[in-house]
């Protein structure tokens, strides 16, 4: 196993599941963050982020000694052979990917090294990064009148939030982008424990690395468009995406792996990601109109959240509305670019009131919602939310609004209006208590029947 230090600059996502997870690997970690509450937090044992299983992985390699957070980025560089950047990449109003602080933390890296450094950028970061990261610490050496070896490497993370602890410990494959001999065989020891159970390893060059995981992230959202639109189509002719989807899925070429329908998809990665591609490319002079087409897709998708609740409920002034699930996907606290996020305020826009709950995202969903604050009540359980609304719509599919008492759900709302927009719930069962079951690509219901053929069993 590695024996030198490894230090991981970011607190975020990212940063704390690499952190975390390499120290369950048997590394020694300095987890650095330029947030003193942060690190405060940290070291009394408190997540700043909600992720599965993290706390329970974290608390164990912090007893082992494995890992330790500071804000002292200085001594971190100086103690440790390796060092991951593992900070933000937020998108600026054209959706270029923002590398202040990638660049930033490659300055102090340049001010602080002293002897040799494999520098690694986990963080996602626009093909040539790696390049400029390399630039910016030999300038750095230069105006001190030394000079270190160091190699830079990319290594991009593939980790699916709710499921990053299982991502990162059991991941399909590990891509490091690196040119140097040296360089690979350190991150190899890194990621001994995974080496050595077969976990395929993709050994690149820099520029290689880093399209492969803005390709990977471009293609999955465009499969999520791509079934998304199918799902309108499905409504219009009487088709049931589901099954549409089941079906395609079971061809070896395609994969049934996002092809769900819903109300869009979300999120720090997907939104960005894409955006920053199309971004890339327009400075190449290349135009990826598939990529734009989903992002394009991806926002209408939304938008016909608005308009199908709002074809079915007519005026929406003065109408009550509840919703389940704000963070843009279950086992997570994260709302950026939440669906929640576009379909609650056009909801409001066009004069109902809300009643909400989420059962991690409640917290961020008051302030990036303040706005709106005077139209939402945020609610304790699923059960508040839903006395006395016109609707229910499901807009995450966390597991226990998977096992609603639908009797309970019928008793307490005004209205009989059930948009289950995750398609978590069979028609039948919500109608058989007297609720309309509005679904994504399912056929339209016309005068309280199905324009498809009744018979659900024709397909197994």
């Amino acid at each position: 196993m590695y024996k030198n230090k490894i230090s991981i600059i970011g607190t975020g996502y990212v940063g704390l599941v690499s952190g975390v997870c390499l120290a369950d690997f048997g590394n020694t970690i300095i987890n650095v963050d330029i947030d003193e509450e942060k690190i405060k937090l940290l070291n009394e044992g408190i997540l700043p982020i909600y992720e599965q299983g993290l706390e329970e992985i974290m608390k164990r390699n912090v007893e082992a000694g494995r890992i330790t957070f500071t804000t002292d980025i200085a001594t971190a560089i100086k103690q440790s052979e390796v060092i991951f950047i593992a900070v933000g990449t937020p998108p600026d109003e054209n959706g270029k990917a923002d590398l202040k602080a990638v660049l930033s933390v490659a300055e102090s890296i340049g001010k602080h090294i002293n002897d040799y450094k494999v520098v690694v950028d986990k963080s996602t970061v626009p093909i040539g990064t790696g390049r400029k990261v390399e630039r910016v610490i030999q300038e750095q050496m230069i105006k001190r009148g030394v000079n270190y070896e160091f190699d830079v490497a990319s290594n991009p993370e593939f980790l699916r939030e709710g499921k990053a602890v299982h991502d990162f410990l059991h991941p399909d494959r590990v891509v490091i982008g690196t040119e140097s001999e040296k360089a690979k065989e350190i991150l190899k020891e890194v990621y001994r424990a995974l080496y050595l159970n077969d976990t395929p390893f993709v050994f690149t060059n820099l520029e290689t690395a880093e399209m492969i995981k803005y390709a990977s992230n471009a293609f999955l959202a465009t499969k999520i468009s791509f079934i998304n639109e199918i799902s309108i189509l499905c409504e219009k002719v009487g088709a049931d995406v589901q099954k549409v989807a089941k079906a395609m899925g079971m061809d070896g070429r395609i994969s049934s792996k996002f092809l769900h329908a819903g109300p869009g998809y979300g999120g720090s990665c997907f939104p960005k990601d894409t955006k920053a591609l199309v971004n890339i490319a327009n400075e190449y002079g290349v135009e990826l109109k598939i990529i734009k087409g989903a992002i394009e897709a991806n926002e209408r998708q939304k938008l016909y959240m608005v308009e199908k609740i709002e074809t079915n409920l007519g005026d929406l002034k003065g109408k009550k509305i509840g919703i389940l699930g704000l963070s843009f996907k279950p086992e997570t606290d994260d709302m950026r670019e939440a669906p929640s996020l576009t379909i609650i305020p056009e909801l409001i826009k066009k004069g109902a009131t809300i009643t909400a709950y989420d059962p991690q995202g409640i917290k961020e969903a008051v302030w990036r919602l303040k706005e709106y604050e005077k139209d939402i009540v945020y609610c304790a359980n699923e059960y508040e939310v839903m006395k006395g609304v016109d609707a229910l719509v499901i807009l995450t599919e966390w597991n226990q609004f998977r096992r609603l008492d639908l009797i309970r759900v019928k008793n307490l709302m005004k209205g009989d209006y059930f948009f289950d927009l995750r398609n978590i719930y069979e028609k039948e069962e919500i109608e058989n208590v007297g609720l309309k079951h509005i679904g994504v690509g399912l056929p339209e219901r016309k005068d309280g029947v199905d324009k498809q053929n009744k018979n659900k069993k024709d397909i197994i």
